[in-house]
């Protein structure tokens, strides 16, 4: 009998949002919409904060919104996390990525 493994949404978004908080000069995610920014005030942030996993032409993309420290390269932070992501998704869960977009939503100095 063969099995069949089906990753969801939502475990895809932990991925990656964990993997973009290990790249150097990422010091958090932004909510990406109101719930979530409600979901943050009242304490319940998770890991896939910031991330929006979508479905195009039966493929994933990925958008990350994220805060970056201060005096780091953003496009170089961008595309370190771009790659992380891509390979991560790859090898962890089998699936390759349609597109995955990085938005610099906030600069934090500390």
């Amino acid at each position: 009998m063969n099995g069949q493994i089906i990753i969801t949404e939502a475990a895809l978004a932990s991925l990656i949002g964990l993997t973009a908080h290990e790249v150097p000069g990422v010091v958090g995610m932004a909510p990406a919409n109101f719930r979530d920014g409600i979901l943050k005030v009242l304490g319940r942030a998770q890991s896939r904060e910031g991330v929006v996993i979508a479905k195009e032409d039966g493929r994933f993309t990925a958008d990350l919104y994220i805060v970056v420290a201060y005096g780091v390269n953003i496009p170089t932070v961008a595309r370190n996390i771009t790659d992380r992501v891509e390979h991560a998704v790859k090898t962890m869960a089998g699936i390759d990525l349609k597109a995955t977009r990085v938005h610099a939503v906030g600069v934090s100095h500390g």
